[in-house]
C-alpha cells in the first residue's frame, strides 16, 4: 500500500509559479505517479504522470509546456512545478499512484492523496 500526502497549495496571481509536493510511504519507487485536478463544477482531469524511474513523463494538453512533474525516489517524493499559471488552473490538485505503466485514466490509480487547493487570481 501507498499513503500520499500533498503539500499545502495556495493563492497565486496569474502568470506566477507554484510547486506542489507529495510525500509517499510504502514501496514508492515501484509506482507510476500522477497528478490530477478538479476545478469547480468540473470532473477530475489528468494533469501529469511520471513512470517509476522518472525517465518518462506525460502531460495533459492544457498544461503541456507549463507544468513539470518530477520525482525523487530516495526521498519518496513527487513534485509538480507549475509555471505561467492561469485562472483556469484553479482546482483541487490530487497526487495519485498506480502499479503499471503510464495512464491518464483516473480509475486506473489505486491510491490518492487528500487533495490541495490551488487558486489562481486574475
Amino acid at each position: 500500500q501507498v499513503q500520499l500526502v500533498e503539500s499545502e497549495g495556495g493563492l497565486v496571481q496569474a502568470g506566477g509559479s507554484l510547486r506542489l509536493s507529495c510525500a509517499a510511504s510504502g514501496r514508492f519507487s515501484a509506482y507510476t505517479m500522477g497528478w490530477f485536478r478538479q476545478g469547480p463544477g468540473k470532473e477530475r482531469e489528468f494533469v501529469a504522470a511520471i513512470d517509476w524511474s522518472g525517465a518518462s513523463t506525460f502531460y495533459g494538453n492544457s498544461v503541456k509546456g507549463r507544468f513539470t512533474i518530477s520525482r525523487d525516489n530516495a526521498k519518496n517524493m513527487v513534485y509538480l512545478q507549475m509555471n505561467s499559471l492561469k485562472p483556469e488552473d484553479t482546482a483541487v490538485y490530487y497526487c495519485a499512484a498506480r502499479l503499471g505503466p503510464y495512464s491518464a485514466l483516473r480509475g486506473s490509480y489505486s491510491y490518492w492523496g487528500q487533495g490541495t487547493q490551488v487558486t489562481v487570481s486574475s
